[in-house]
């Protein structure tokens, strides 16, 4: 069986014990080094000892998690890194995984889902816990919701412009959708223009992508 290893970098001495208990308990992983800071875990590795993935914290002394995460992108591309913080900010999480970190774990998380991070960064994926997936997930919900919501208040169509916009949609003509609703070509013309005015649509192409996503072709 090949042998994950990991050196562990974490200041606070009994976290960093119940992290280490934690690992070398599982089958296929070996703790082959510990350290107080990002200096200490560079100066391991540039003394030989090697491994694949640096689970690290983010705030510890001397060196920081995220200057450390830079320095092994630079110096040693090859070695992944975890992130594991108490901290749950986005901007932390983002500035983590720009700097080069391949997974980002809350310090609560379960046995199973940091061996899953473990092994599913190894394979070459990143990995974000499933708390803050579950906590990104629902600010995009929202902020979409929001948004359509927003969409819908501000845009208010006539229904005569509801209908040009399903004929629109169908591919008309405005000759034809005169013809088709007992309008003049020219009324038709103006409706089609208001539609695009309203929306801030470029163009009809636009204009329907606009009608799909906010459900008026529905």
């Amino acid at each position: 069986m090949t042998m994950l290893k990991i050196i562990l970098a974490e200041d606070h001495i009994i976290v960093r014990n119940g992290i280490k208990l934690i690992l070398d308990s599982q089958p296929g992983v070996q703790v082959i080094g510990e350290a107080d800071n990002g200096k200490e875990v560079l100066d391991l590795i540039a003394s030989g000892t090697i491994p694949d993935i640096v689970l690290t914290d983010i705030n510890m002394p001397e060196m920081d998690g995220i200057t450390l995460i830079r320095e092994l992108k630079e110096r040693w591309p090859e070695i992944k890194t975890i992130v594991l913080s108490m901290l749950d900010n986005e901007k932390y999480v983002a500035q983590a995984f720009l700097e080069g970190s391949r997974g980002y774990l809350m310090k609560n998380v379960n046995e199973d889902e940091m061996m899953f991070a473990l092994k599913t960064v190894h394979s070459g994926t990143k990995y974000l816990c499933c708390e803050l997936s579950q906590g990104l997930l629902d600010r995009l919900l929202h902020n979409v919701a929001a948004q359509t919501e927003q969409t819908h208040m501000q845009i208010e169509l006539s229904m005569r412009e509801i209908e040009v916009l399903h004929l629109i949609a169908e591919g008309y003509t405005n000759q034809e959708m005169a013809d088709k609703i007992f309008l003049s070509k020219r009324t038709v013309e103006g409706h089609r223009q208001s539609l695009i005015d309203k929306t801030g649509s470029k163009n009809t192409a636009a204009l329907i992508r606009f009608a799909v996503t906010n459900g008026y072709l529905n």
